[in-house]
């Protein structure tokens, strides 16, 4: 979604992007702008299969595992608002072909690289020209397309693509691991890329917006110097120590590296918020976050990103490590939850001008919460469909019926001014929650494995069987399954208690999320 799932909010077109006629390529040109919509896509959840055998070749520890993923989206979501802003005033055709040609480069550098730490520097730089490509593609959208309904109609388009992505980014995921490398999974994009700048140069038209055109520099430091700081303060948490005893355990919480981290994170993020309140052109405008309904949907989208993420990491890991599940057929094992989404997507939609958002978002998380609770009947010996693909439906029927309505209530109230940063802090919410949620849970997750160990070895267990491993191994999923439940029932008592929308309030212009 950077994600599982990405949330597409319809936008007014910019003041100055209106053409008296349209223009007659605009079909073609909206195709050369899914395709980049799906490069992004795809990179959120295609290498969610490849991870164990990107660990076994880079030699990985199982504490660092996260940021294959983390720092994608930890560099897409802390980046999005400057992204947009960027793309706003240095013109949206040219941030739109720099993106993509950043994108496929930092893509190559991914596949071919040599160790860990050149992963990790891969997928962050992928995530920086994620954020760069990913708003210009939409308001690439909204200049193309200037009448209601074709634009509603491309905006379906793109949100389908959106939604359909990650399923395919699973496939595509485990077929290249599996037949020929994990690198391909990256590799995968130069091809797709170069097609699509020989197409986007000739047929995309350059706009830019106008007015106060400054930059928030120092809010843009301080936000990322907040996120990465409270992500690296969570993995050191995370970190196993052995003792001169051989006893192996987890850093811990009140390590003193770990609370420096955290301390630092607790700094950079309280004077963000002082630089947002004082600067004349903010990175995020306040006015848009503390409104009611559209705070709560931030919220709600930052908590299930946390929750989602998290689940999808642990679950590729499951399927893999526990139950020896091929790569091509752990992507398919996770597929009903992408296809319960769309299915219901449609169902949803229908009914969120006659029931309002409120009903439909308590009704989604608690069937999503519900769903995660029910992978803790996962053994190292249990079915997937038994055990995975109970949990995995249950939960693709309540997320639709979350990203739907939340979608629209992050819109409410919004002038045509603001739309456009109203939308990039909901798909940032999702982005940087699920940076947040994949650190803590992991961080939760190793210690139970580790603690697990310990309890085994100590009741006369073998340390080196695979059937302990395993038992151990599930013991983590667990905690970060119920982890990632808790998440989602706080979410449930934000809507329950800070959503007050009605129907009638819903933007006329709604929100498309998939």
């Amino acid at each position: 979604m950077s994600e599982p799932v990405a949330a597409v909010a319809v936008t007014k077109p910019p003041v100055e992007a209106h053409h008296e006629e349209p223009d007659p390529r605009r079909w073609i040109i909206l195709a050369v702008i899914a395709i980049a919509q799906l490069i992004i896509v795809l990179d959120s959840s295609i290498m969610n299969i490849a991870l164990p055998d990107a660990a076994n070749d880079l030699k990985i520890a199982p504490q660092n595992l996260q940021w294959v993923i983390t720092a994608y989206t930890l560099a897409f979501g802390g980046l999005l608002l400057l992204g947009g802003r960027i793309a706003d005033y240095m013109g949206r055709k040219r941030a739109f072909i720099i993106g993509l040609i950043g994108f496929a480069g930092a893509s190559a550098l991914g596949g071919l690289a040599q160790n860990e730490g050149m992963l990790y520097g891969a997928r962050a730089l992928q995530g920086a020209f994620a954020a760069l490509l990913a708003p210009a593609a939409l308001s690439l959208i909204t200049v193309t397309f200037s009448e209601g309904k074709e634009r509603a109609r491309a905006f379906g388009v793109f949100g389908a693509i959106s939604g359909g992505g990650a399923a395919i980014g699973l496939i595509a995921g485990g077929a290249l691991t599996e037949y020929l490398d994990w690198r391909w999974c990256l590799l995968v994009n130069l091809p797709i890329a170069a097609v699509t700048v020989a197409f986007a140069i000739p047929l995309l038209r350059e706009s830019k917006a106008h007015g106060d055109t400054r930059f928030d520099i120092p809010g843009a430091v301080l936000s990322i110097v907040g996120l990465v700081s409270l992500v690296y303060g969570f993995t050191e948490a995370a970190k196993q120590v052995t003792d001169a005893d051989g006893t192996v355990h987890t850093q811990g919480w009140t390590d003193p590296v770990v609370l420096a981290w955290l301390g630092a994170a607790v700094v950079a993020l309280v004077a963000f918020v002082i630089v947002e309140r004082k600067v004349a052109n903010p990175l995020l405008p306040l006015r848009i976050v503390l409104n009611r309904n559209r705070g709560a949907s931030y919220l709600i989208f930052l908590l299930v990103g946390a929750g989602l993420f998290g689940m999808f990491l642990f679950m590729t890991l499951y399927l893999q490590r526990v139950l020896g599940y091929e790569p091509l057929k752990a992507g398919m094992a996770v597929l009903p939850f992408s296809f319960g989404i769309i299915i219901m997507a449609g169902v949803v939609a229908q009914l969120l001008p006659r029931v309002g958002p409120k009903p439909l978002m308590l009704i989604g998380l608690v069937f999503a919460s519900t769903g995660l609770l029910l992978l803790l009947r996962t053994s190292p010996t249990s079915s997937y469909w038994g055990a995975v693909f109970p949990g995995l439906v249950v939960m693709s029927l309540g997320m639709a019926a979350v990203f739907i309505p939340a979608s629209s209530t992050a819109l409410i109230g919004v002038g045509g001014h603001d739309a456009g940063i109203a939308s990039a802090v909901l798909n940032t919410s999702q982005q940087v929650g699920g940076s947040l949620g994949l650190a803590l849970l992991n961080t939760f997750a190793l210690t139970a494995t580790t603690n697990k160990v310990a309890d085994l070895v100590a009741a006369g267990g073998d340390p080196a069987s695979k059937a302990l491993q395993a038992t151990a191994e599930v013991a983590g999923f667990h905690v970060a399954w119920i982890g990632s439940a808790c998440m989602l029932i706080l979410a449930l008592i934000i809507a329950a208690v800070m959503i007050t929308a009605k129907k009638d309030e819903l933007p006329a212009e709604g929100a498309i999320a998939a």
